[in-house]
C-alpha cells in the first residue's frame, strides 16, 4: 500500500504539486481549524524528460466562464462522443478529429499518467527571442574589462536568430544603432529628465508623428522591422557588436573629489522598456542590466552624489529618514508593471562593494519573474559562473527560460482561489472560483508570469467555501486545474495543463486521517511565504508573533500531551519537523534584518519567494552531512549532540557544531 509520503513523492515528480493537506477539510469552519491553509507550492514548468508535448491543440468546455480543459478526471461517453466537464458539468462533443476514440484508443490527455500535459499552439506567427543588455559604464577599469568579456561570452551562447540590443549609461543614456556598418552611432539621451513611453518612441523613429490637424489623435506604431536599427539578429551583427561591446569605455564625464558617479539608471531602464514597448509588445524579451553602484541623478535616483552622504540603512528606514525611497520606490513599480503588461523581464546584475538600490528597484526582477545577481565584483568567478548559467540549456538543447507567460487557476464548486505568491502580477480576472478572502497577490484566478524557468515556483492559496452544516458529500474529490501559456524558448507558443484532485474528509470523525496527510515540508515554505509577504509591509516583531501564534494554534490542535508537564509534549510523525523549521525560519535572513543591509534582505526574499521546495527548505534550515566508516554519508539536524566520537563531519560542519558545542556547554556552567 502507497504510503502519504510515497503518494507525495509521486505527485510532486508527475505535476510539480505539494499540497499543505492531502485530504481537505470538507467545510469552511473545519478548514479555518486546521491552521495551515489549503495550499499547494506549483512549479509550472518542471522538467520531464518523459512528457514530449503533443502537437495539437486542448480541447476546452463550451462553457463560456469555464473553458476548463479535457483531463482525465473527466467523465467519457466514447459511444455518443461525449465528455462531461468536472468543474462545471457541462456536457461538451468531442471535435470531429476525435471521431476514432474508444475505450481502448484514448487520447493522452484521458490517460491517468498525463495529468500534466503540454500542446503546441500551432497559430499565430513565431516570434524571436529578445536580449536588451542596458550597461553601466561607470565601474572601474577592471571590473568594465571583465564585463565586457561576460557579455562578449554571452553572444556566443545565444540562437542565432535571437534580437540583441545595447543600451549604455553613465550620467547619459545612449541606444546603439547596431544596423551601421564600419560607424559607430547611437541616441543620447540626458540622465535627469523623465520621459514618457511615447516620447521615447519618437525620439528613436519608432512611432510616426501625429499629423497636423489631428494632434488628438495618438501616433499609429511603425511596422516593427523599423527597430532593426537598435535591436538585430545576432547572426547579422556578432561581429560588429563585439567590437562595440570591446571598445565600451569607461563614463567620459569627470567625477570631482569626494563625490560618487553621476548613474542615470532609472532613465536608461525607461528608455529600455520604452524601446520594447513600442517595437515588440507582448513578445518574450529579457531587458538585462548590469550595474556597479546606486542611481545618483534622475527619476528613480537612491541616493546623492555627495560621498559624505550614506545610503539609507535599515535604520534610515524606521525613522523615516531615507529621502529617496518613497519616490525612487514608486518609479521603478510603475517601470515594472509597465513591463509585466507586455510580459516583458527585467534582470538585475548589480556588483559593487556598496549597496546598489536592490530595495528600490527590487519591483523590477519580482513583478516580471528577472534574475537579480548580487556580488562584490564583476571579475570574479561567482558572476561570470552564474551568468553563464542564465544561458544554460536543457536535456533537448533549448534555453532553460520561458517567457511571457500566464497561468490560470479553475476550480471545482467547493474551492475557491485566495491568492499566490511568487514571481507574478494579477491579470485581474474575477469571476465564480475566486475568493473575497485575498492571501498575497488575490482577487483574480489569472497571473501573468513574465519570465519562468524549471524551478520557478508559485504559492497557490485556496478557500474551502462549503458551510458547516451542508459539508461536501463523503467520497467526493475536490478538483484543481492550472493552465499555463507561455513563449517556449524555440520560439513556440506552448500550453501546460495540470490538474490534480484531492479526497474530501470529515474532521471530527477523520481527523487522524487529515493529520497523517499534512506535508510538514510544503507547509513550511507556504507559511515562511505568507510570512516574507508580510514582512514587505509590515514591522519585523508583529510577522514573528504572527508566525509563532500559528505554530501554538497548531500545536494545540494535533498535539499531545498532559497538563502542566511540559516533557509529555509530543507530535506525530507528519508533524514532528515542522516547529524545527519554523525555528529556524524566524532566525533566518529572511525574516531577520539584522546584520544585513536593505539591498542584502530585499536579495535574499527575491530568491526565496521564487525557488522549488528542496531550495526553498535548504535556504530556511541547511542541511548538514555526516560521515563515517559504516556506511555512506547521511544528512543530519542542526544540532550539536550530531557531533559524535564515530563521525567525522566535513570542515564547515565540524567549525558549526562545535561552536554549537562551546555555546552549549557555556550555558550549562
Amino acid at each position: 500500500m502507497t504510503t502519504y509520503q510515497e503518494f507525495i513523492q509521486q505527485n510532486e515528480d508527475r505535476d510539480g504539486v505539494r499540497f499543505t493537506w492531502n485530504l481537505w477539510p470538507s467545510s469552511r469552519l473545519e478548514a479555518t481549524r486546521l491552521v495551515v491553509p489549503v495550499s499547494c507550492l506549483f512549479t509550472p514548468l518542471k522538467e520531464r524528460p518523459d512528457l514530449p508535448p503533443v502537437q495539437y491543440e486542448p480541447v476546452m468546455c463550451g462553457r463560456a466562464n469555464c473553458k476548463a480543459v479535457l483531463n482525465p478526471l473527466c467523465q467519457v461517453d466514447f459511444r455518443a462522443k461525449i465528455w462531461a466537464c468536472n468543474f462545471c458539468f457541462q456536457r461538451n462533443p468531442f471535435p470531429p478529429s476525435y471521431a476514432g476514440i474508444s475505450d481502448a484508443n484514448q487520447p493522452a490527455e484521458l490517460m491517468p499518467q498525463f495529468s500534466t500535459i503540454e500542446y503546441v499552439v500551432q497559430r499565430g506567427p513565431v516570434s524571436p527571442l529578445i536580449f536588451l543588455y542596458v550597461v553601466d559604464t561607470c565601474l572601474e577599469e577592471e571590473d568594465l574589462q571583465a564585463l565586457r568579456e561576460s557579455l562578449q561570452m554571452s553572444l556566443s551562447l545565444l540562437p542565432p536568430d535571437a534580437l540583441v540590443g545595447l543600451i549604455t549609461f553613465g550620467r547619459m543614456v545612449q541606444v546603439h544603432e547596431l544596423s551601421c556598418e564600419g560607424i559607430a552611432k547611437s541616441y543620447v539621451f540626458r540622465g535627469t529628465k523623465e520621459l514618457s513611453s511615447k516620447q521615447i518612441q519618437e525620439m528613436l523613429g519608432l512611432m510616426k508623428p501625429a499629423a497636423s490637424g489631428q494632434q488628438g489623435r495618438p501616433a499609429a506604431p511603425q511596422d516593427p522591422s523599423a527597430t532593426c536599427r537598435f535591436l538585430q539578429p545576432v547572426h547579422r551583427v556578432d561581429m560588429n557588436l563585439t567590437d562595440l561591446l570591446g571598445e565600451l569605455q569607461r563614463d567620459p564625464w569627470p567625477v570631482p573629489q569626494g563625490k560618487r558617479p553621476l548613474r542615470s539608471t532609472g532613465v536608461a531602464l525607461s528608455v529600455a522598456v520604452g524601446l520594447l514597448e513600442g517595437a515588440f509588445p507582448n513578445t518574450g524579451a529579457r531587458v538585462m542590466l548590469f550595474t556597479g553602484g546606486p542611481p545618483t541623478q534622475g527619476p528613480g535616483m537612491v541616493v546623492g552624489d555627495e560621498l559624505k552622504t550614506p545610503i539609507r540603512s535599515w535604520h534610515d528606514i524606521q525613522k523615516d529618514n531615507a529621502r529617496h525611497l518613497k519616490k525612487s520606490s514608486k518609479y521603478y513599480d510603475t517601470l515594472a508593471n509597465r513591463t509585466a503588461v507586455n510580459g516583458h523581464s527585467i534582470d538585475i546584475y548589480a556588483c559593487a562593494l556598496d549597496q546598489t538600490g536592490l530595495l528600490e528597484m527590487k519591483c523590477l526582477s519580482n513583478l516580471t519573474g528577472g534574475h537579480i545577481v548580487m556580488g562584490d565584483s564583476f571579475n570574479t568567478s561567482l558572476f561570470k559562473q552564474t551568468f553563464q548559467r542564465v544561458f544554460s540549456k536543457d536535456y533537448s538543447g533549448e534555453f532553460r527560460m520561458a517567457f511571457g507567460g500566464t497561468m490560470e487557476v479553475k476550480t471545482s464548486r467547493e474551492l475557491k482561489v485566495c491568492g499566490a505568491i511568487g514571481p507574478c502580477v494579477s491579470l485581474c480576472a474575477k469571476g465564480p472560483s475566486v475568493s473575497e478572502n485575498e492571501m498575497g497577490v488575490g482577487g483574480t484566478s489569472q497571473w501573468k508570469v513574465c519570465s519562468l524557468n524549471p524551478s520557478s515556483t508559485l504559492a497557490m492559496f485556496f478557500e474551502v467555501v462549503s458551510q458547516h452544516n451542508a459539508p461536501v458529500p463523503q467520497g467526493g474529490r475536490g478538483a484543481i486545474q492550472f493552465v499555463t501559456q507561455y513563449q517556449h524558448s524555440s520560439s513556440q507558443r506552448r500550453i501546460r495543463v495540470t490538474t490534480v484532485a484531492r479526497n474530501w474528509a470529515d474532521a471530527q470523525s477523520q481527523i487522524a486521517h487529515i493529520e497523517s496527510s499534512f506535508d510538514q515540508e510544503a507547509s513550511a515554505v507556504i507559511m515562511a511565504r505568507l510570512g516574507v509577504f508580510r514582512a514587505e509591509s509590515e514591522e519585523g516583531p508583529d510577522v514573528l508573533r504572527w508566525l509563532d501564534r500559528q505554530l501554538i494554534r497548531l500545536c494545540q490542535k494535533f498535539g499531545q500531551f498532559n497538563k502542566d508537564d511540559p516533557t509529555s509534549f509530543k507530535l506525530s510523525e507528519s508533524l514532528s519537523l515542522y516547529p524545527q523549521f519554523m525555528f529556524h525560519l524566524r532566525r533566518s535572513p529572511f525574516l531577520q534584518v539584522f546584520n544585513n543591509s536593505p539591498d542584502e534582505s530585499s536579495y535574499y526574499r527575491h530568491h526565496f519567494v521564487r525557488q522549488d521546495l528542496t531550495q526553498s527548505l535548504i535556504m530556511v534550515q541547511p542541511m548538514l552531512y555526516s560521515y563515517s566508516f559504516h556506511g555512506p554519508p547521511e544528512t543530519v539536524l542542526l544540532d550539536s549532540q550530531q557531533l559524535l566520537q564515530d563521525r567525522i563531519p566535513s570542515s564547515w560542519t565540524h567549525i558549526i557544531l562545535s561552536l554549537s558545542q562551546t555555546t552549549h556547554n557555556f550555558k550549562e556552567t
